[in-house]
């Protein structure tokens, strides 16, 4: 059951959250490793090139498309368009939503919550998060690719607290990232910096409200 959160006569601060790494978590990284050995590469390789390439930075602000973004990833890796298919198909398999946090959010918002998200990410989030059927529970929902800047820059920010029509004080941003979690605070915006043993309701208690 989820937690129950306090009513108090204060005003509610707005909630951002970060998708990848906080909502969604690499918990299983055999997929990825088993490329790894079908390309007889080191553990971690294939992940590189799918996660630091300068192409997936251009997917992240909407200047390449995700079906170019795969193939740049396709050519660095030596594969044929149906292998890199299938690493497309396979390589976020070992992913899973965590439905705590999920059932979390769907308290804040029951208590009164603004709760948004700003994720770094192609345009393929917006499927990820209508598949997964948890599109409906942000709004404001922010991908970088569809407002050509990423976290940390200041500019990302700036979007959703337009977004949200907020002042920075009057919201909570959520990141497992300590540079976005930097440029966050740097605007005055509170922040959680999410790690993995961290009790998110616990640690939110004391941010979730002020008095106005």
């Amino acid at each position: 059951m989820p937690p129950q959160l306090t009513n108090r006569p204060s005003t509610l601060r707005a909630i951002i959250f970060d998708f990848g790494g906080v909502l969604m978590k690499t918990t299983d990284y055999r997929p990825r490793h088993q490329w790894d050995e079908k390309l007889s590469l080191p553990h971690g390789s294939v992940e590189r090139i799918v996660h630091g390439s300068a192409t997936w930075h251009k997917a992240q602000t909407g200047s390449v498309s995700v079906a170019d973004y795969w193939a740049d990833v396709g050519a660095q890796l030596g594969i044929s368009e149906g292998d890199t298919q299938q690493l497309a198909d396979e390589f976020y398999s070992g992913d899973t939503l965590d439905m705590a946090l999920v059932d979390y959010i769907q308290t804040l918002r029951a208590a009164g919550h603004i709760v948004a998200l700003l994720s770094n990410d192609s345009p393929a989030l917006m499927e990820k998060l209508r598949a997964l059927n948890i599109d409906s529970l942000f709004d404001p929902l922010l991908i970088s690719a569809n407002i050509g800047v990423m976290k940390p820059d200041a500019a990302a920010f700036q979007a959703i607290l337009t977004a949200l029509n907020r002042p920075a004080p009057e919201t909570v941003f959520i990141d497992d990232n300590a540079d976005n979690i930097a440029g966050a605070a740097a605007l005055g915006i509170h922040t959680v910096h999410y790690k993995g043993d961290i009790h998110l309701p616990s640690v939110m208690e004391s941010l979730l409200s002020y008095e106005s």
